[in-house]
C-alpha cells in the first residue's frame, strides 16, 4: 500500500497541477498539485522505512518515469517535463539520503528530510520550469514568491504528516506495552 500511495500521490500532483489554476495567496503563487507533492515525501519515507534505501531508489526511478509520462500526456511542455524530472530526482535523492542518515525518531526524520526535499523541489522546479530561464511562465520578479509559496505549503504538509505519524507511532507503542 505504501508504494501505491507514493506513486499515486505523484500522479495526482501532476494531474491536479495541470488541470487547476494555481492558488494565489497575496504575493504567493502555489500550484494546486503542491498539496500532493508535500505528501509524496512522507509516502517515500514510509516506503524507505519498510523496504530500505536501495529498493526505495528503484521505486523513485519508477515514479520518475511515471511522472514524466503523465506530465507529457497532460500536455506539459518539454521544459516543464524536464524541470519536473530534474527537481524530482534532486529532491527525492536529498530526502532519501537525509532520512537514511538522521538518527532521530521516525517522525522527526520524515519532517526534516521532507523540509529539505520540499525546499529543493520548489527552488529547482520554479527556476528551471517556470522562470524566464525555463518555460517563461513567471517573470523573475514573481519567482521568489512562487518558491516561498510552495515551500510554505510543503512545510505545512510535512509538519502535519510528522504530527500524524508521531501520534500513530505513540499509539502503536502503547498497544505493544499493553500486550
Amino acid at each position: 500500500m505504501r508504494i501505491l500511495f507514493y506513486l499515486l500521490s505523484i500522479v495526482i500532483a501532476n494531474v491536479v497541477t495541470a488541470k487547476f489554476a494555481p492558488l494565489q495567496f497575496g504575493m504567493f503563487i502555489v500550484p494546486m498539485g503542491t498539496l500532493f507533492v508535500g505528501a509524496t515525501f512522507i509516502f517515500r519515507d514510509l516506503v524507505q522505512n519498510k523496504y530500505g534505501r536501495a529498493k526505495t531508489y528503484a521505486f523513485i526511478c519508477i515514479a520518475l518515469v511515471i511522472s514524466a509520462v503523465v506530465s507529457f500526456l497532460l500536455g506539459d511542455t518539454l521544459m516543464i517535463v524536464a524541470a519536473s524530472a530534474i527537481s524530482f530526482v534532486i529532491a527525492e535523492t536529498a530526502d532519501t539520503e537525509i532520512y537514511s542518515r538522521l538518527k532521530l525518531p521516525m517522525a522527526w526524520r520524515v519532517f526534516y528530510s521532507g523540509i529539505v526535499g520540499g525546499f529543493l523541489d520548489s527552488v529547482v522546479f520554479v527556476i528551471i520550469g517556470l522562470s524566464p530561464l525555463g518555460a517563461n511562465f513567471l517573470p523573475w520578479e514573481a519567482v521568489p514568491a512562487a518558491i516561498v509559496g510552495q515551500v510554505i505549503v510543503k512545510t505545512v504538509i510535512q509538519t502535519l504528516g510528522a504530527i500524524v505519524l508521531n501520534q500513530v507511532l505513540v499509539i502503536k507503542k502503547k498497544q505493544l506495552i499493553a500486550e
